[in-house]
């Protein structure tokens, strides 16, 4: 009797001890789920903010000397690590999220359009395109803040 009680606290030792560690491992697989998520949004939203800011100065015109600002501001697009960015977001978070990034990004390329093809900073065309790049770029923020669980 004795040895079978032994046995079966043993048993029970051994179970809930797996039970706790499974339990925590998977609260630190999804807490390291939520930080590699958001390392990525932090990512994407600032090289977004960094392009934007680039060409915004290409078209002030602080481009280097003899480059013109078509290919000024579409190479500040290109070297600023946006697409990268992106592509690293959309390939490694849910399916739900790649719309709001996808809307934020194409709104600066849009953005990018007006700026290449010679509108300035002050004209109405600009304004309109960063409007849009504004209201897209919230609403990834607040998916991204939902999807991490700051609703």
């Amino acid at each position: 009797m004795t040895l079978a009680g032994t046995g079966l606290g043993a048993v029970v030792g051994v179970g809930s001890t797996l039970l706790v560690d499974r339990a925590r491992w998977r609260r630190d697989t999804v807490d390291r789920s939520r930080e590699e998520r958001k390392a990525l949004y932090v990512a994407c939203l600032t090289a977004l903010r960094q392009a934007h800011e680039a060409m915004r100065a290409v078209s002030a015109g602080d481009q280097p000397p003899g480059v013109g600002r078509d290919a000024g501001v579409r190479e500040a697009f290109r070297t600023s690590g946006v697409q990268e960015a992106r592509e690293s977001a959309v390939i490694c978070v849910s399916a739900a999220m790649v719309p709001t990034i996808d809307a934020a990004y194409y709104t600066l390329r849009d953005i990018r359009d007006v700026l290449a093809a010679g509108h300035a900073i002050d004209s109405p065309t600009y304004d309109e395109a960063r409007s849009r790049h504004g209201t897209a770029t919230r609403a990834a923020r607040a998916a991204m803040r939902a999807d991490l669980g700051h609703g």
